[in-house]
């Protein structure tokens, strides 16, 4: 049950039209034209996947969730400008997005916050500007850099193990093979 309800989400999720905007098919193209400006949205709403014309400008977004446009692969056009963007280090998937799909775009593209940044074009910043997110490895990269360390640090103690045990054998031999001439 909880894989239908999750299939049903994922459907209206990229099928849809988001109810904060308004929809037109574009006929013989198979895709859909979607204005959603001047709607004081706040975030992107989820949008179908055969999105041709998206309209965001004019509304309150101030970033872009990673991954959150990935999935219209047939876009044509986007407008997004006039949005009181803040151009800190998570405006770095939006920048890097549209540079991809849309170079004119990203040009109308002005900072609003933080201060120094305020009507500074986002395709003009560079990574220190932007600055640098704390959480840069995620936990599941650091968790594996342990791990790895560790097994490292394992097969390190082991090879001196091996090392320090076929020493011992060959004095050990040597041993031997010196008390069986002196019993001769």
């Amino acid at each position: 049950a909880g894989f239908a309800i999750s299939l049903l989400f994922h459907m209206t999720q990229t099928e849809v039209c988001p109810s904060s905007c308004n929809c037109k098919s574009l006929g013989e193209t198979k895709g859909l034209h979607i204005d959603c400006s001047s709607r004081k949205l706040t975030e992107v709403p989820a949008l179908p996947v055969n999105t041709k014309r998206l309209y965001l400008q004019n509304n309150s977004l101030t970033s872009v969730p990673p991954g959150a446009l990935d999935s219209l692969r047939s876009l044509e056009e986007v407008k997004i400008f006039d949005n009181p963007w803040n151009c800190d280090c998570h405006i770095l998937y939006l920048k890097l997005w549209l540079e991809d799909v849309s170079a004119p775009s990203l040009a109308n593209i002005r900072c609003a916050t933080p201060a120094p940044l305020k009507k500074k074009p986002l395709s003009q910043l560079t990574g220190n500007e932007l600055g640098i997110c704390k959480r840069l490895l995620p936990i599941k990269c650091l968790e594996f850099f342990w791990r790895d360390l560790i097994l490292i640090a394992g097969a390190i103690t082991t090879l001196i193990l091996v090392a320090w045990a076929l020493k011992f054998s060959k004095k050990l031999v040597c041993q031997i093979n010196l008390s069986q001439h002196d019993s001769r």
